[in-house]
């Protein structure tokens, strides 16, 4: 089906662009993978500058449904795309420190989805999965490991359980939601009076959530990720100063 563009008014330019490309896509007449024409062509089709529109497509790019390449030649100009992880982790990020999303509001998000994944990982992790996630693990209990690293790993393998959980969905949010709270996490391991002894409490938590998905315990696996979250998690923020880690806990 041939992708018919029309006029946009002048008024809130950019925007009317974003929406007629948006309309587009709800159509079914632009999908993923379709590249858009060119500027020269496509300006003056929605009757707007080339400036007004490369507003709308750079909005686009930052959302992650469009990736541009500038240049000449097949590969460039703007295309469609699926690419929304990085794009949801950065918005959530930025208006988590902006204030739009309070820490309690992001903990109760993150057992939700994670006592999700750690449920459905138990039916439908393959082995492959569930060894990469096991070698994150090992990764965490070297000894020597330094928060900031073990803070990548950990994020790590709560996306690796969610990736292989069999919901892409939930996979993306919870990469996303847990991507959000990395700062503060981080923040929160660098705080800890006993550094080893708090890596070694979290990695005993990691091993059983890996032991129980293994074993494909999946409600068992759901509840000590709620324990696992909420003993970290719970405990980031003083009442009194909401955005700064105080105090350790069980779980991150």
């Amino acid at each position: 089906m041939p992708v018919e563009w029309q006029p946009v008014q002048q008024s809130r330019t950019h925007e009317l662009v974003l929406q007629s490309i948006e309309e587009q896509v709800f159509a079914g007449k632009l999908r993923a993978g379709d590249r858009l024409p060119p500027e020269r062509e496509l300006a003056p089709v929605f009757g707007v500058s080339r400036s007004a529109l490369r507003e709308a497509l750079r909005v686009l790019e930052t959302i992650g449904v469009l990736v541009a390449q500038p240049g000449r030649g097949p590969d460039s100009g703007a295309r469609i795309v699926r690419n929304p992880d990085d794009a949801l982790g950065r918005l959530l990020r930025l208006h988590f420190a902006l204030g739009s999303y309070g820490l309690h509001d992001v903990l109760e998000a993150r057992v939700a989805l994670e006592r999700s994944s750690f449920s459905a990982a138990a039916h439908h992790a393959d082995a492959a999965d569930l060894d990469e996630a096991e070698e994150v693990v090992r990764r965490m209990s070297e000894p020597g490991i330094l928060p900031e690293e073990f803070n990548e790993l950990d994020t790590r393998f709560h996306v690796k359980v969610a990736s292989s959980s069999g919901n892409a969905l939930t996979s993306t949010l919870t990469s996303a939601v847990r991507e959000s709270v990395r700062p503060l996490i981080l923040r929160a391991l660098e705080a800890v009076d006993d550094w080893p002894a708090t890596r070694t409490r979290l990695n005993a938590q990691h091993a059983e959530l890996l032991r129980l998905v293994r074993s494909r315990r999946g409600e068992e696996a759901a509840d000590l990720a709620e324990v696992h979250i909420r003993g970290f998690h719970g405990t980031l923020v003083d009442e009194n100063r909401t955005g700064d880690a105080v105090e350790d806990g069980g779980g991150s």
